[in-house]
């Protein structure tokens, strides 16, 4: 097929997905505005936004919800879990309008708006000589923090990336991220060798770990319920010596975003390295339930994650 051909069907299929049409308009025509309009105009805007996309969305809604009740348990119905679906998508929508200023904003401004504690765990994991792996799920706002670590630590930051549909849009995030110093890496059969590369040129490493894209998992207990989590993080540190070092970005108030770094996950052969893989894959899945359930509100994950969601898609 020609590739314009295939643009035009990506497209079409995007048009289909309201979600989808909020971050085109995002990346078109709000990258622009939000940098020039003031936070007092901007935040009821997206607040209007992201109501409307979550009212649209129906299947993106119903998956948020059966993720939350996981987190907080049954009991999370009715009203209350409504209002917890609408906090996910205006978080994910906060995500959007900071990752359109981030490339507008002086060091000491993105500085200013980021806190964090634990960061100690980084160091020690960079001070190897051997970049660490910092192991997020999709909550919050981890561009900050990337956008952070370059700045200001100065490290060397390499992310993994899942493309995206339409093209536009993930071709734009790539060049963002570049733009202020990170290394990008899609998701392929070549990111492997290339995160090996940069964990040994020590550079810190960021993957998102709590939906396996690829389907190629490893399987663990996450949240009550069997699914796969991406084997990656664990066969990358067993065969490096990296540490794994579990993060969470959470959206604070007035624009401020605050990291938690949790100490690094155990990860050492012992047996079989299938096996290791598994054990340390289960003690990642910990230590992101411990992170999640922190702000379960900001946790925008929209795609089925266990199998009994597929019934749902």
């Amino acid at each position: 097929m020609p590739r314009s051909a295939a643009r035009s069907g990506a497209a079409a299929a995007a048009s289909a997905d309201p979600l989808a049409d909020l971050a085109v308009f995002t990346y078109r025509a709000g990258a622009a505005a939000v940098t020039r309009l003031p936070a007092g105009v901007v935040d009821p805007l997206r607040r209007v936004g992201s109501r409307a996309a979550a009212r649209l969305s129906r299947r993106r809604r119903v998956m948020i919800g059966r993720h939350l009740q996981r987190v907080v348990g049954p009991s999370l119905n009715g009203a209350p879990l409504e209002a917890m679906i609408d906090d996910a998508f205006d978080a994910y929508a906060r995500y959007w309008i900071d990752s359109a200023r981030i490339p507008m904003l002086s060091d000491a401004e993105i500085d200013a708006g980021f806190s964090y504690e634990g960061f100690e765990y980084i160091e020690n994991g960079w001070a190897t000589g051997v970049g660490p792996i910092l192991a997020l799920p999709h909550l919050g706002g981890w561009e900050w923090a990337g956008r952070w670590l370059t700045c200001r630590p100065g490290y060397e930051v390499t992310v993994v990336v899942e493309p995206q549909q339409p093209p536009e849009l993930f071709d734009w995030m790539v060049r963002y991220r570049e733009a202020f110093g990170m290394h990008v890496v899609p998701l392929g059969p070549d990111a492997g060798r290339r995160v090996v590369a940069a964990l040994k040129a020590n550079h810190v490493v960021c993957l998102l770990c709590d939906r396996d894209i690829e389907g190629n998992g490893v399987e663990v207990e996450f949240f009550g319920e069997t699914t796969t989590i991406p084997a990656g993080p664990a066969t990358l540190a067993l065969r490096t010596g990296a540490h794994i070092v579990p993060v969470a970005v959470y959206q604070l108030e007035h624009g401020h975003h605050h990291a938690v770094v949790r100490p690094p996950v155990p990860a050492e052969r012992s047996g079989r390295l299938r096996d290791d893989i598994a054990t340390v894959s289960q003690a990642l899945a910990v230590e992101l339930e411990i992170l999640i359930r922190a702000k379960p509100e900001q946790w925008h994950l929209m795609a089925p994650n266990w199998p009994s969601d597929e019934a749902f898609a």
